[in-house]
Protein backbone atom coordinates (compact mmCIF):
# COMPACT_ATOMS: atom_id res chain seq x y z
CA UNK A 1 0.00 0.00 0.00
CA UNK A 2 2.98 2.20 1.22
CA UNK A 3 5.63 3.54 -1.45
CA UNK A 4 8.49 6.25 -1.03
CA UNK A 5 9.41 8.79 -3.84
CA UNK A 6 12.51 8.20 -5.07
CA UNK A 7 15.53 10.85 -2.88
CA UNK A 8 15.53 14.10 -4.10
CA UNK A 9 12.28 14.15 -5.58
CA UNK A 10 10.24 17.44 -5.53
CA UNK A 11 6.80 18.09 -5.22
CA UNK A 12 4.55 21.12 -6.01
CA UNK A 13 1.74 22.27 -7.49
CA UNK A 14 0.67 24.35 -10.34
CA UNK A 15 -1.62 27.66 -11.29
CA UNK A 16 -1.96 29.64 -14.92
CA UNK A 17 -2.16 33.51 -14.40
CA UNK A 18 -5.98 33.70 -16.13
CA UNK A 19 -7.58 30.88 -14.48
CA UNK A 20 -6.64 32.30 -10.68
CA UNK A 21 -5.76 35.83 -11.03
CA UNK A 22 -9.26 37.64 -11.87
CA UNK A 23 -9.14 40.90 -13.59
CA UNK A 24 -10.40 43.25 -16.62
CA UNK A 25 -6.78 43.02 -18.24
CA UNK A 26 -7.85 42.93 -21.97
CA UNK A 27 -6.96 39.68 -22.73
CA UNK A 28 -8.72 36.80 -25.17
CA UNK A 29 -9.81 35.26 -22.33
CA UNK A 30 -11.92 38.60 -21.02
CA UNK A 31 -13.14 38.88 -24.77
CA UNK A 32 -14.57 35.42 -24.78
CA UNK A 33 -16.66 35.88 -21.75
CA UNK A 34 -17.81 38.85 -23.14
CA UNK A 35 -19.12 37.18 -26.00
CA UNK A 36 -20.87 34.57 -23.62
CA UNK A 37 -18.53 31.89 -24.54
CA UNK A 38 -18.24 30.36 -21.29
CA UNK A 39 -20.66 27.39 -21.04
CA UNK A 40 -21.48 28.80 -17.00
CA UNK A 41 -21.50 31.87 -17.13
CA UNK A 42 -18.04 32.52 -15.28
CA UNK A 43 -16.25 35.34 -15.23
CA UNK A 44 -12.41 35.35 -15.44
CA UNK A 45 -12.46 39.04 -14.66
CA UNK A 46 -12.97 37.18 -10.79
CA UNK A 47 -11.20 34.01 -10.49
CA UNK A 48 -9.67 33.35 -7.34
CA UNK A 49 -9.03 37.28 -7.08
CA UNK A 50 -5.37 36.09 -6.21
CA UNK A 51 -3.67 39.19 -7.93
CA UNK A 52 -4.96 41.07 -4.66
CA UNK A 53 -4.94 37.65 -2.36
CA UNK A 54 -0.61 36.82 -3.43
CA UNK A 55 0.11 36.83 0.43
CA UNK A 56 -2.17 34.97 2.28
CA UNK A 57 -1.90 32.27 -0.82
CA UNK A 58 2.24 32.37 -0.32
CA UNK A 59 1.31 31.36 2.78
CA UNK A 60 -1.08 28.75 2.13
CA UNK A 61 1.37 27.28 -0.63
CA UNK A 62 3.80 27.02 2.44
CA UNK A 63 1.61 25.40 4.68
CA UNK A 64 1.14 22.81 2.05
CA UNK A 65 4.89 22.33 2.38
CA UNK A 66 5.00 22.99 -1.34
CA UNK A 67 8.44 22.73 -2.86
CA UNK A 68 8.60 23.78 -5.87
CA UNK A 69 5.75 26.11 -7.45
CA UNK A 70 4.72 26.37 -11.41
CA UNK A 71 2.89 29.55 -12.48
CA UNK A 72 2.47 32.32 -15.07
CA UNK A 73 2.81 35.90 -16.23
CA UNK A 74 -0.74 37.20 -17.90
CA UNK A 75 0.69 38.90 -21.17
CA UNK A 76 -1.99 41.43 -21.43
CA UNK A 77 -1.59 42.48 -17.54
CA UNK A 78 2.30 43.27 -18.40
CA UNK A 79 2.05 44.42 -21.82
CA UNK A 80 -1.62 46.31 -21.91
CA UNK A 81 -0.55 47.78 -25.20
CA UNK A 82 1.80 47.14 -28.11
CA UNK A 83 5.74 47.97 -27.09
CA UNK A 84 4.13 49.18 -23.87
CA UNK A 85 5.30 47.39 -20.83
CA UNK A 86 3.27 48.08 -17.28
CA UNK A 87 6.58 48.62 -14.75
CA UNK A 88 3.50 48.64 -11.62
CA UNK A 89 3.08 44.78 -13.03
CA UNK A 90 6.44 44.08 -13.13
CA UNK A 91 6.79 45.31 -9.37
CA UNK A 92 3.70 42.84 -8.62
CA UNK A 93 5.08 39.69 -10.03
CA UNK A 94 8.44 40.15 -8.83
CA UNK A 95 7.44 40.93 -5.44
CA UNK A 96 5.25 37.72 -5.44
CA UNK A 97 8.27 35.70 -6.96
CA UNK A 98 10.32 36.95 -3.66
CA UNK A 99 7.99 36.43 -1.44
CA UNK A 100 7.88 32.75 -2.49
CA UNK A 101 12.44 32.31 -2.97
CA UNK A 102 12.16 33.87 0.33
CA UNK A 103 9.57 30.83 2.45
CA UNK A 104 12.50 28.19 0.35
CA UNK A 105 9.54 27.74 -2.62
CA UNK A 106 11.23 27.40 -6.41
CA UNK A 107 9.49 29.06 -9.20
CA UNK A 108 8.83 27.48 -12.32
CA UNK A 109 8.08 30.21 -14.62
CA UNK A 110 5.40 29.74 -17.89
CA UNK A 111 5.75 32.17 -20.48
CA UNK A 112 2.70 31.43 -22.21
CA UNK A 113 -0.29 30.03 -21.25
CA UNK A 114 -3.21 30.16 -23.78
CA UNK A 115 -3.61 34.00 -22.67
CA UNK A 116 -3.02 36.95 -25.52
CA UNK A 117 -3.58 40.39 -25.13
CA UNK A 118 -6.22 41.94 -27.21
CA UNK A 119 -3.95 44.10 -29.07
CA UNK A 120 -2.05 40.90 -30.31
CA UNK A 121 -4.86 38.86 -31.36
CA UNK A 122 -6.29 42.11 -33.79
CA UNK A 123 -2.77 41.57 -35.78
CA UNK A 124 -3.45 38.36 -35.96
CA UNK A 125 -1.82 36.37 -33.36
CA UNK A 126 0.00 33.65 -33.53
CA UNK A 127 -1.61 32.83 -37.51
CA UNK A 128 1.35 35.33 -38.54
CA UNK A 129 5.16 34.21 -38.14
CA UNK A 130 5.92 38.37 -38.07
CA UNK A 131 4.06 38.23 -34.76
CA UNK A 132 6.79 36.05 -32.98
CA UNK A 133 8.61 39.25 -32.36
CA UNK A 134 5.83 40.26 -30.24
CA UNK A 135 6.82 36.91 -27.83
CA UNK A 136 9.77 37.14 -27.99
CA UNK A 137 9.29 41.02 -26.73
CA UNK A 138 7.71 39.47 -23.75
CA UNK A 139 10.04 36.86 -23.12
CA UNK A 140 12.76 39.23 -22.54
CA UNK A 141 11.17 41.38 -20.60
CA UNK A 142 9.96 38.48 -18.13
CA UNK A 143 13.69 37.01 -17.61
CA UNK A 144 15.13 40.59 -17.83
CA UNK A 145 13.27 41.91 -14.54
CA UNK A 146 13.20 38.05 -13.16
CA UNK A 147 15.84 36.78 -14.56
CA UNK A 148 17.75 36.82 -11.03
CA UNK A 149 14.97 35.20 -9.21
CA UNK A 150 13.79 32.43 -11.32
CA UNK A 151 15.95 29.77 -13.37
CA UNK A 152 13.37 27.56 -14.44
CA UNK A 153 10.68 28.18 -17.36
CA UNK A 154 7.93 26.86 -20.11
CA UNK A 155 8.47 28.79 -23.04
CA UNK A 156 4.87 27.60 -24.25
CA UNK A 157 2.16 25.60 -22.22
CA UNK A 158 0.23 22.62 -24.47
CA UNK A 159 0.47 24.44 -27.60
CA UNK A 160 -1.65 21.31 -28.88
CA UNK A 161 -4.16 22.25 -26.74
CA UNK A 162 -4.38 26.04 -27.54
CA UNK A 163 -4.42 25.51 -31.32
CA UNK A 164 -6.57 22.73 -31.53
CA UNK A 165 -9.35 24.31 -29.06
CA UNK A 166 -8.69 28.22 -30.87
CA UNK A 167 -8.22 27.05 -34.45
CA UNK A 168 -9.14 23.50 -35.47
CA UNK A 169 -12.17 23.01 -33.11
CA UNK A 170 -13.21 26.53 -33.11
CA UNK A 171 -14.61 26.27 -28.94
CA UNK A 172 -11.97 28.76 -27.84
CA UNK A 173 -11.15 32.16 -28.70
CA UNK A 174 -10.75 33.37 -31.80
CA UNK A 175 -13.21 30.19 -32.44
CA UNK A 176 -11.83 29.23 -36.10
CA UNK A 177 -12.10 25.80 -37.55
CA UNK A 178 -9.12 24.92 -39.81
CA UNK A 179 -6.74 22.22 -40.30
CA UNK A 180 -4.02 24.42 -42.18
CA UNK A 181 -4.31 27.26 -39.63
CA UNK A 182 -4.14 25.32 -36.78
CA UNK A 183 -0.72 23.55 -37.66
CA UNK A 184 0.33 27.11 -38.86
CA UNK A 185 -0.15 28.36 -35.15
CA UNK A 186 1.79 25.01 -33.79
CA UNK A 187 4.30 25.81 -36.09
CA UNK A 188 5.26 29.10 -35.12
CA UNK A 189 4.87 28.55 -31.39
CA UNK A 190 7.24 25.64 -32.47
CA UNK A 191 9.64 28.57 -33.32
CA UNK A 192 8.56 30.80 -30.18
CA UNK A 193 10.22 27.59 -28.30
CA UNK A 194 13.21 26.75 -30.02
CA UNK A 195 14.53 30.60 -30.37
CA UNK A 196 13.07 30.73 -26.51
CA UNK A 197 14.85 28.34 -25.40
CA UNK A 198 17.92 29.90 -27.12
CA UNK A 199 17.17 33.19 -25.71
CA UNK A 200 16.41 32.15 -21.72
CA UNK A 201 19.64 30.32 -22.02
CA UNK A 202 21.80 33.38 -23.50
CA UNK A 203 20.55 35.87 -21.14
CA UNK A 204 20.54 34.51 -18.13
CA UNK A 205 24.62 33.58 -18.65
CA UNK A 206 25.33 36.86 -19.93
CA UNK A 207 23.60 37.88 -16.38
CA UNK A 208 26.42 35.40 -14.99
CA UNK A 209 24.21 31.94 -13.99
CA UNK A 210 25.15 28.78 -15.15
CA UNK A 211 21.60 26.94 -13.19
CA UNK A 212 19.20 27.70 -15.86
CA UNK A 213 16.80 24.78 -17.40
CA UNK A 214 13.72 25.28 -20.07
CA UNK A 215 11.44 23.32 -22.06
CA UNK A 216 7.94 23.86 -23.38
CA UNK A 217 4.95 21.57 -21.38
CA UNK A 218 3.65 19.01 -23.55
CA UNK A 219 0.11 17.73 -23.07
CA UNK A 220 0.37 14.31 -23.82
CA UNK A 221 -1.93 11.34 -24.07
CA UNK A 222 -2.09 7.39 -24.10
CA UNK A 223 -3.94 6.40 -27.11
CA UNK A 224 -5.99 3.18 -27.62
CA UNK A 225 -8.05 1.79 -30.41
CA UNK A 226 -11.66 1.17 -29.16
CA UNK A 227 -11.23 -2.16 -31.03
CA UNK A 228 -7.84 -3.56 -31.18
CA UNK A 229 -8.91 -5.67 -33.99
CA UNK A 230 -10.47 -3.28 -36.07
CA UNK A 231 -7.97 -2.02 -38.79
CA UNK A 232 -9.58 1.16 -39.30
CA UNK A 233 -9.42 1.95 -35.28
CA UNK A 234 -5.56 0.92 -34.95
CA UNK A 235 -5.16 2.88 -38.10
CA UNK A 236 -7.05 6.28 -36.70
CA UNK A 237 -5.41 6.14 -33.11
CA UNK A 238 -2.05 6.30 -34.79
CA UNK A 239 -2.98 8.99 -36.99
CA UNK A 240 -4.65 11.43 -34.26
CA UNK A 241 -1.48 10.60 -31.52
CA UNK A 242 0.45 11.90 -34.59
CA UNK A 243 -1.27 15.24 -35.20
CA UNK A 244 -2.19 15.54 -32.00
CA UNK A 245 1.07 15.15 -30.48
CA UNK A 246 3.88 13.36 -32.54
CA UNK A 247 4.80 15.57 -35.03
CA UNK A 248 4.66 18.79 -32.25
CA UNK A 249 6.98 16.98 -30.46
CA UNK A 250 9.50 16.31 -32.91
CA UNK A 251 9.35 19.90 -33.52
CA UNK A 252 9.61 21.40 -30.13
CA UNK A 253 12.28 19.12 -28.57
CA UNK A 254 14.61 18.47 -31.61
CA UNK A 255 13.79 20.90 -34.20
CA UNK A 256 12.31 18.04 -36.73
CA UNK A 257 9.59 19.20 -38.67
CA UNK A 258 7.24 17.05 -40.22
CA UNK A 259 4.22 17.36 -41.94
CA UNK A 260 1.87 18.90 -41.46
CA UNK A 261 4.15 21.02 -39.11
CA UNK A 262 6.50 23.31 -41.14
CA UNK A 263 9.59 25.10 -40.85
CA UNK A 264 8.34 28.50 -41.33
CA UNK A 265 11.51 30.25 -39.73
CA UNK A 266 14.14 27.63 -40.82
CA UNK A 267 15.26 26.85 -37.39
CA UNK A 268 17.98 24.32 -37.12
CA UNK A 269 17.69 20.61 -35.82
CA UNK A 270 18.92 20.40 -32.18
CA UNK A 271 18.32 19.68 -28.32
CA UNK A 272 15.63 22.29 -26.90
CA UNK A 273 14.99 21.25 -23.39
CA UNK A 274 16.90 20.53 -20.47
CA UNK A 275 13.89 18.30 -19.15
CA UNK A 276 10.70 16.22 -20.47
CA UNK A 277 7.39 18.44 -19.08
CA UNK A 278 4.20 16.33 -19.36
CA UNK A 279 1.20 17.35 -18.91
CA UNK A 280 -1.05 14.19 -18.16
CA UNK A 281 -4.21 13.85 -17.51
CA UNK A 282 -6.27 10.79 -19.33
CA UNK A 283 -5.95 8.24 -22.09
CA UNK A 284 -7.95 8.70 -25.55
CA UNK A 285 -9.65 5.84 -26.81
CA UNK A 286 -10.34 6.06 -30.49
CA UNK A 287 -12.39 5.15 -33.08
CA UNK A 288 -12.47 8.15 -35.93
CA UNK A 289 -10.68 11.03 -35.93
CA UNK A 290 -12.47 12.79 -32.85
CA UNK A 291 -11.61 11.96 -29.46
CA UNK A 292 -13.27 8.66 -27.48
CA UNK A 293 -13.60 7.08 -23.46
CA UNK A 294 -13.13 3.69 -23.15
CA UNK A 295 -16.50 2.11 -21.82
CA UNK A 296 -16.75 1.10 -18.27
CA UNK A 297 -13.98 2.72 -17.43
CA UNK A 298 -12.89 4.91 -13.84
CA UNK A 299 -13.91 8.39 -14.94
CA UNK A 300 -13.56 12.14 -13.82
CA UNK A 301 -16.50 14.82 -13.28
CA UNK A 302 -15.20 15.76 -16.76
CA UNK A 303 -16.09 12.52 -18.45
CA UNK A 304 -11.89 12.00 -18.71
CA UNK A 305 -10.85 7.89 -17.98
CA UNK A 306 -8.83 8.02 -15.05
CA UNK A 307 -5.66 5.71 -16.38
CA UNK A 308 -2.24 6.02 -14.46
CA UNK A 309 -0.48 3.71 -16.36
CA UNK A 310 -1.05 6.32 -19.25
CA UNK A 311 1.82 8.48 -17.73
CA UNK A 312 4.15 6.08 -18.12
CA UNK A 313 3.61 5.56 -21.74
CA UNK A 314 3.89 9.18 -22.48
CA UNK A 315 7.04 9.10 -20.32
CA UNK A 316 8.47 6.44 -22.47
CA UNK A 317 7.40 8.09 -25.54
CA UNK A 318 9.53 11.49 -24.58
CA UNK A 319 12.33 9.43 -23.54
CA UNK A 320 12.58 7.69 -27.06
CA UNK A 321 12.71 11.20 -28.22
CA UNK A 322 15.23 12.77 -26.06
CA UNK A 323 16.72 11.49 -22.88
CA UNK A 324 16.38 14.44 -20.47
CA UNK A 325 15.10 14.03 -16.52
CA UNK A 326 10.60 13.74 -16.15
CA UNK A 327 8.93 16.26 -14.75
CA UNK A 328 5.46 16.02 -14.13
CA UNK A 329 4.49 20.17 -14.73
CA UNK A 330 0.47 19.03 -14.76
CA UNK A 331 -1.51 16.62 -13.35
CA UNK A 332 -4.83 16.56 -11.26
CA UNK A 333 -8.40 15.25 -11.51
CA UNK A 334 -12.04 17.09 -11.95
CA UNK A 335 -13.48 16.16 -8.87
CA UNK A 336 -16.39 18.48 -7.17
CA UNK A 337 -16.85 16.86 -4.22
CA UNK A 338 -12.92 15.98 -3.68
CA UNK A 339 -14.03 12.08 -3.46
CA UNK A 340 -11.50 10.40 -5.42
CA UNK A 341 -8.54 13.05 -5.51
CA UNK A 342 -6.57 11.66 -3.35
CA UNK A 343 -7.08 8.04 -4.71
CA UNK A 344 -6.12 9.48 -7.93
CA UNK A 345 -2.65 11.28 -6.62
CA UNK A 346 -1.85 8.15 -4.82
CA UNK A 347 -2.55 5.82 -7.89
CA UNK A 348 0.00 8.36 -10.58
CA UNK A 349 2.60 8.75 -7.39
CA UNK A 350 2.86 5.16 -6.43
CA UNK A 351 2.65 4.45 -10.56
CA UNK A 352 6.10 6.76 -10.60
CA UNK A 353 7.78 5.78 -7.95
CA UNK A 354 7.49 2.17 -9.32
CA UNK A 355 8.33 3.10 -12.48
CA UNK A 356 11.94 3.17 -11.87
CA UNK A 357 12.27 5.81 -14.78
CA UNK A 358 13.81 9.48 -14.41
CA UNK A 359 10.83 11.07 -12.97
CA UNK A 360 12.47 14.00 -10.86
CA UNK A 361 9.25 16.28 -9.76
CA UNK A 362 5.30 16.11 -9.63
CA UNK A 363 3.27 19.61 -10.04
CA UNK A 364 -0.33 18.70 -8.81
CA UNK A 365 -3.17 20.81 -11.30
CA UNK A 366 -4.12 22.77 -9.28
CA UNK A 367 -3.38 24.39 -6.46
CA UNK A 368 -6.60 25.74 -5.83
CA UNK A 369 -9.95 25.49 -7.57
CA UNK A 370 -9.59 28.17 -10.43
CA UNK A 371 -11.49 29.54 -13.69
CA UNK A 372 -11.65 26.47 -15.68
CA UNK A 373 -11.24 27.88 -19.45
CA UNK A 374 -14.32 27.73 -21.01
CA UNK A 375 -16.06 24.99 -18.12
CA UNK A 376 -15.80 28.05 -16.07
CA UNK A 377 -16.03 27.67 -12.25
CA UNK A 378 -17.72 24.28 -12.40
CA UNK A 379 -14.41 22.08 -13.11
CA UNK A 380 -12.87 21.75 -9.47
CA UNK A 381 -9.61 20.83 -9.65
CA UNK A 382 -8.09 21.92 -6.51
CA UNK A 383 -6.05 20.87 -3.65
CA UNK A 384 -8.00 23.90 -1.99
CA UNK A 385 -11.72 24.42 -2.41
CA UNK A 386 -12.52 28.06 -3.46
CA UNK A 387 -15.88 29.57 -2.87
CA UNK A 388 -15.64 31.96 -5.80
CA UNK A 389 -18.10 34.21 -3.94
CA UNK A 390 -16.87 35.01 -0.73
CA UNK A 391 -12.93 33.88 -2.58
CA UNK A 392 -12.77 31.78 0.97
CA UNK A 393 -10.10 29.06 0.75
CA UNK A 394 -10.67 25.93 2.30
CA UNK A 395 -8.12 22.95 2.65
CA UNK A 396 -9.87 20.14 1.16
CA UNK A 397 -8.72 16.19 2.44
CA UNK A 398 -6.88 15.55 -0.75
CA UNK A 399 -4.78 18.43 0.37
CA UNK A 400 -3.86 17.53 3.55
CA UNK A 401 -3.02 14.13 2.41
CA UNK A 402 -0.75 15.53 -0.27
CA UNK A 403 0.91 17.73 2.42
CA UNK A 404 1.76 14.76 4.33
CA UNK A 405 2.61 13.31 1.07
CA UNK A 406 5.24 15.74 0.93
CA UNK A 407 6.12 15.75 4.64
CA UNK A 408 7.21 11.85 4.17
CA UNK A 409 8.08 11.80 0.34
CA UNK A 410 5.63 8.96 0.37
CA UNK A 411 2.66 7.34 1.56
CA UNK A 412 2.79 5.31 4.42
CA UNK A 413 0.41 2.28 5.17
CA UNK A 414 -0.89 4.40 7.78
CA UNK A 415 -1.98 7.40 5.26
CA UNK A 416 -3.34 5.11 2.56
CA UNK A 417 -5.89 3.90 5.64
CA UNK A 418 -6.83 7.51 6.39
CA UNK A 419 -7.12 9.01 2.77
CA UNK A 420 -7.22 6.76 0.40
CA UNK A 421 -8.47 3.74 1.34
CA UNK A 422 -12.80 4.41 0.93
CA UNK A 423 -12.28 6.33 -1.96
CA UNK A 424 -13.99 4.92 -5.43
CA UNK A 425 -13.87 5.91 -9.30
CA UNK A 426 -17.09 6.24 -10.65
CA UNK A 427 -17.21 3.74 -13.53
CA UNK A 428 -19.24 4.66 -16.71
Amino acid sequence: MGFTMPEGFLFGVSTAATQIEGGEVGSNWNDWYHKGRIKDGSDPAVADDHWNRVEEDTVLLTELGTQIYRFGIEWARIMPAENKVDQDAVAHYRSEIEGLVDRGIKPLLTIHHFSNPMWFEEKGGFLKKENCVHYFHLLKTIVRNFGDLVSEYITVNEPNVYASNGFMWGEWSPGIKSFSKCFTVLSNLAHCHIEGYRLIHDMREKMGFTDTKVSFANHMRAYAPKNAKNPFHRMTSKMVEYLFEGALTDAMLLGKFRWPMRNLHRDKRGEYADFNAVNYYTRSTISGFQDGVKENSPRNDLDWEIYPEGLIICANKLLKRLDRPIWVTENGTCDFNDSFRSRYIYDHLKTIAESGLPFERYYHWCFMDNFEWIEGNTARFGLVRNDFDTQTRTVNKSGRFYAEIIENNGVTDEMFDKYVKDEEYNIR
